[in-house]
């Protein structure tokens, strides 16, 4: 799966079609990154939307599922 080196950094290897490579190279030097940066960036904000929407869900419960007055 993957191994941990250095001060906590984890090694995870992915298998993937060329084409699939081939756009995230693409997208990832529109952006002026690395494709390892490009794909961790697109990881962390998609872990981000995740929690973050479900924190909204537990707080809507929370107080009711009302929102406003």
């Amino acid at each position: 799966m993957g191994s941990t080196i250095g001060s906590g950094s984890t090694v995870l290897s992915l298998r993937m079609d060329g084409e699939l490579l081939d756009r995230l190279r693409r997208q990832a030097a529109r952006s002026g990154m690395s494709v390892q940066d490009y794909v961790i960036r697109t990881l962390v904000r998609e872990d981000f939307d995740a929690r973050f929407e479900d924190a909204v869900n537990e707080t809507e419960r929370f107080y009711g599922g009302g929102r406003g007055a």
